[in-house]
Parts: structure tokens; C-alpha cells; sequence
């Protein structure tokens, strides 16, 4: 691990090389993937990619609960915890916003539904099918999730937006202690430095991690053929989700971030390199959770003040990736379907995927369940999920290193924030 100073390329390249080798992999054992012949080559990668994740979302909780701490009680100021809080939620609900309207204009350009129109709907999968909410009832269910009565229980179910709920209000607390709540704050300083040295370590397991990973995704998926013939029967879809995300990646975020936080927008995009590899392999921003921290704090100087309040709760709610991919998704379906969206439908999806998208789990392919809310808030049959379903684990990469990407430009933004109140 010594070398990552003196050479920064060289764990992006490993990764990229391991994503590379997966695709390799799993598109030539695609068609025998499951073959019991096959077992002992498939197994290993299958090991590999299993232990990597889950390194990674062991540590997601105690990295949530003891750097949301340690960042609000070393803010001192619960006035100030307001201001921050309040930017904070009005850049990512704007940032998110700004995704819809980019995913809406692409979509009515391209309009890649048209050539599929009349086509059969597919059958709903499993992983939408146990989705059948009013955008009520998920309102509901997202307001209440923020409240656990039971903290243990919402580590053990994966309920980050209570565990960071609870650890700001435990955070605020602990500043109105003074001394004595500064050195709990301070310990918890010192937990998330040790999870963020564990972080180091994980992640040099990345480029194998990712190499299996990817290899059974594409093997499970049938192999390069198949996937060829699905990106060749929706390739207009897929351009446009492709080409909404890279245009809020590259022109919007990085707009933003020269205006607002004064950076370099390659530098910084470099900076965050290990963190956007590690979301494109796991498809899961929670589970880049400590390595998106690790990128900003040692690679872009973000302070830790800012990186720990801002990453946990964008992890959380802030999805632009996953709000411009449902907008898209939404209105190609419509199109497929022969339904024209006028403009006060089309004003729906813009609101309802924003809503649609904070709600959404930090996990691989959650966006096909809340994209659910959004089909139902315009009259679209649920169904029509089952059109896209073949390529959405492909798109789900794309979108989820944009929703880190957008995190981490968060962050800087708040980072910014903080350095003109200590210079005022």
C-alpha cells in the first residue's frame, strides 16, 4: 500500500483491469454459466466478489453512525449544524431536480420509444413485483423509517436514514455538553480514522472483488451474446440514459463545482476515481460509502467536518443518477406503449421522480422500485417495468457512480461553506 503515494494511477488501473477481466470472463462462460462442470472456475469469482461487498457493507453502519457523530459535535454550533443542513438539502434537492429535466429533455429529443411501440410488455420480476405503494404510502414509509424505535433493528435491516437521523440528534447533544460531550465527539473522531484505515485495506481487494462481481453478472445474464442482443433491441434507451447521466456528470456537476465550491473539476473528478470505480462495481453507493470518504478526505482535502455530515446523508437521499433514470425510463415506456404525456403529466414524472429518487434504498437496482411510484403517478401499467428489465443491471452502474459523483461534489460545496464561516 505504500506505493499508492508515489503512483495514484495505479489502483484505478487495477480496477479498471478487473471490471475489463470480468466482462472477459463472464461474457465467454456467460452461455455455461451455470453448468455443473463449470464449477470450479465459476466459484472462486463467485467467492472473490461475495467477500468484497461484504466487507464493504460491514462497514457501512458504524461508518454512518460514528462520522455523522463526530462531524455534527465538532461543529460546536447547533445554529450553524442548521445552516449546513439546510444547503446541504437544498443542493441535493436541486441537483436532483437538475437530473429530471436533463433525463425529460433527452428522452422528448431521442424519443427511443417510437421504433418499439405495440410491443408485448414483459412479466414483472421479483424485484418489482412486492412494490405495489401509493406515492402515499412510500411518503409515509419513508417519514416513518426515519424514526426507528428500535436503533438495533435499523442497523440489522439496513435502515441508514434512521441510523444517520438518530446519530444527528445524538451528535447535536453531545455539543450542548461541552467538555465532556467533546471527548465522546472526539472518540468518535478516532472510530471513524480506524474504519477509514480498514477502508485502505478493503479496497486493494477492489480489482479482484470487482473482476467477480461483474463476471456474474454477465455470466448470469447469458453471456456476450445476450446482452448484445439486449443493448441491440433497446440501444435508443440505453443511449439516452447514457447520454442524460454523462451530461449531468460532465457539464452540471462540474458547473456547480467551479461556481460553488472553486475546484478543479479534473482534479477533483481524478481525486474520486477509486470511490466512482468502486460504485461502477458494486452497483451499491452504500457500500462506497467508505471509500467515497477516504477519496475526499485524502485525495481532494475535503474536510472531514464537511465529508462526514454530507456523504451518509447523500448516500441516502440524494440519487441523481437514479432520479434522471427513472424520468427517462418513465417516458420511453409511455412511448412504447403508443401513451402520449402531455405537459402536465410530464410535470408529474419531473416531481415524482425527484420524490421518487430521495426515497430510494442505496442499494443495486432499488430505482426499479420506486420507479413504480412514478409509472403509477401518470397512469402507466406497472408492467411496463418488465421492457427495460434486461439492461437495468448494466445502467444501474452508470447511474449509481453518478449518484457518488454527486455526493462527493456535495460535499465540496459544503466543504467550501465552512472554510468562508471560519474565514468570517
Amino acid at each position: 500500500m505504500a506505493s499508492e503515494g508515489s503512483r495514484p494511477w495505479l489502483l484505478p488501473a487495477l480496477m479498471l483491469a478487473g471490471a475489463a477481466c470480468g466482462l472477459a470472463v463472464g461474457g465467454l462462460l456467460g452461455p455455461h454459466w451455470k453448468d455443473p462442470d463449470l464449477a470450479g472456475a465459476v466459484l472462486p469469482l463467485r467467492l472473490i466478489g461475495t467477500i468484497f461487498l461484504s466487507l464493504l457493507k460491514a462497514l457501512i453502519v458504524p461508518l454512518v453512525v460514528a462520522s455523522v457523530v463526530a462531524s455534527v459535535a465538532n461543529l460546536g454550533d447547533l445554529h450553524r449544524l442548521g445552516r449546513i443542513a439546510a444547503l446541504t438539502a437544498l443542493f441535493f434537492l436541486g441537483t436532483t431536480l437538475l437530473a429530471v429535466l436533463t433525463g425529460m429533455a433527452v428522452v422528448n429529443t431521442i424519443r427511443p420509444g417510437e421504433g418499439l411501440a405495440g410491443v408485448r410488455v414483459a412479466e414483472l420480476s421479483e424485484t418489482v413485483a412486492r412494490a405495489g405503494q401509493s406515492p402515499v404510502e412510500a411518503l409515509y414509509d419513508v417519514i416513518t423509517g426515519m424514526f426507528p424505535p428500535n436503533l438495533v433493528a435499523a442497523a440489522a435491516e439496513g435502515n441508514i436514514l434512521g441510523l444517520i437521523v438518530a446519530s444527528l440528534l445524538f451528535g447535536a447533544a453531545l455539543s450542548l455538553l461541552g467538555a465532556r460531550g467533546q471527548r465522546l465527539g472526539e472518540l468518535a473522531e478516532i472510530t471513524t480514522a480506524a474504519l477509514l484505515h480498514l477502508v485502505r485495506w478493503v479496497v486493494w481487494v477492489a480489482p479482484l472483488g470487482i473482476l467477480g462481481l461483474v463476471a456474474e453478472r454477465v455470466g448470469n445474464a447469458g453471456g456476450g451474446a445476450a446482452i448484445w442482443a439486449d443493448l441491440h433491441a433497446l440501444g435508443w434507451y440505453a443511449v439516452c440514459v447514457l447520454t442524460g447521466l454523462s451530461l449531468h456528470a460532465f457539464v452540471t456537476l462540474p458547473l456547480l463545482l467551479v461556481a460553488l465550491a472553486r475546484r478543479n473539476p479534473l482534479r477533483f473528478f481524478a481525486g474520486m476515481g477509486d470511490s466512482l470505480l468502486t460504485a461502477f462495481g458494486t452497483a451499491s453507493s452504500a457500500a462506497t460509502l467508505g471509500v467515497t470518504l477516504t477519496c475526499l478526505q485524502e485525495k481532494n482535502g475535503v474536510s472531514a467536518r464537511a465529508a462526514d455530515f454530507v456523504v451518509p446523508l447523500g448516500t441516502t437521499i440524494n440519487m441523481n443518477g437514479t432520479a434522471l433514470y427513472e424520468a427517462v425510463a418513465v417516458l420511453f415506456i409511455a412511448q412504447t406503449l403508443g401513451v402520449e404525456l402531455g405537459g402536465a403529466s410530464q410535470l408529474i414524472v419531473v416531481m415524482t421522480a425527484t420524490l421518487a429518487a430521495i426515497g430510494a434504498a442505496a442499494i443495486p437496482e432499488a430505482g426499479l422500485v420506486t420507479m413504480l411510484l412514478v409509472l403509477t403517478a401518470v397512469g402507466l401499467p406497472p408492467e411496463g417495468i418488465g421492457l427495460i428489465l434486461s439492461i437495468d443491471w448494466i445502467l444501474d452502474r452508470f447511474r449509481t457512480a453518478v449518484n457518488v459523483w454527486g455526493d462527493a461534489v456535495g460535499a465540496a460545496v459544503v466543504d467550501r461553506r465552512l472554510g468562508a464561516e471560519r474565514v468570517a
